[in-house]
């Protein structure tokens, strides 16, 4: 029965390495936006990660296919429109800012549980609700309510479909193996962006480079840079996915759920170590009220189980 033992500090090691890959990853997609758009980027990027997701089936005679392929395939476009719209945010907003708006998705998964399933909710539940909701307006800060500057809620609007595509998860597909899943994120994704890439080679828009035009660039001539950070996203993605599955296979959900929000700091550390660009001390103080947020729902759903 060893095997079964929880082994937290062996999650916590595993689910830092997701965050540090995720957080140094995610800020080169600034890089990748100087030239390219999002939809070239997250097709390109979407077919590296199918083409390494299917030689690692191959070679360790994993299966792919999904039971419910309805479900897999809702879940799959829920949140790959997630993340659309996360690494759109990551073209023009700092990494950890738009990585505290995602992480609000424990509060939309409580709220959606509540309306669309019945779960109950309790009054320490409700508290995070409050603090998360305080933490999201201390990190955008007052320039997200100013009409420049309305893109600051978009992580906010990513973090909802997440939500979504985490019930989903929980609900519609828990037969379904960890590649199954990982890999109809990536092919909805190649999807949505192989329809952005049409639309916008049929009506093209005329945008000079810069990473602020993101969203609307159409189909170039990559570059060098394009091409390798667009590899190591793919790589790095699949490998930090991975971790964080078996982070969650050796500790309870609850634990596992708390220690994720390491990606918030690790985020930071990297915009800084990178870019050498800094957060205010109210963007920190958002940031610690969200993680907050997201404890107390999750020791919550935990002494409710038990």
């Amino acid at each position: 029965m060893s095997a079964t033992k929880d082994r937290t500090l062996a999650a916590a090691g595993l689910i830092l390495v997701y965050a540090l890959i995720i957080g140094y990853t995610d800020n080169y997609v600034r890089v990748i936006a100087a030239e390219a758009g999002l939809w070239q980027f997250h097709f390109t990027r979407s077919c590296m990660a199918v083409a390494l997701l299917g030689l690692f089936a191959l070679i360790f005679k994993r299966r792919i296919w999904p039971i419910n392929l309805g479900a897999v395939a809702a879940r799959s476009f829920i949140h790959g429109a997630a993340m659309v719209i996360y690494f759109g945010a990551l073209g023009f907003l700092p990494v950890a800012l738009v990585a505290a708006g995602l992480f609000t998705a424990p509060i939309f998964v409580l709220l959606i549980g509540a309306l669309a399933f019945g779960h109950r909710i309790s009054p320490l539940q409700i508290l995070a609700v409050l603090l998360g909701f305080a933490g999201v307006i201390l990190v955008l800060g007052p320039e997200a309510f100013s009409g420049a500057s309305m893109a600051a809620i978009l992580p906010v609007f990513a973090a909802v479909l997440y939500a979504l595509g985490n019930i989903a998860t929980r609900e519609y597909c828990a037969p379904e193996s960890a590649e199954t899943l990982v890999g109809g994120f990536f092919v909805a994704l190649g999807v949505i962006g192989a329809a952005g890439m049409a639309w916008l080679t049929l009506w093209p828009i005329a945008v000079p480079s810069g990473p602020e035009y993101f969203l609307q660039r159409g189909p170039v001539v990559p570059n060098a840079d394009f091409w390798f950070w667009t590899f190591v996203q793919a790589a790095g993605s699949l490998l930090a996915v991975g971790l964080m599955i078996r982070g969650y296979q050796i500790t309870s959900a609850g634990k596992a759920s708390v220690l994720e929000y390491v990606i918030l700091p690790a985020s930071a550390l990297w915009t800084y170590l990178i870019w050498g660009e800094t957060l205010g001390w109210l963007a920190w103080a958002g940031m610690a009220l969200i993680a907050l947020a997201g404890i107390i729902i999750v020791l919550g759903a935990t002494r409710e189980s038990a």
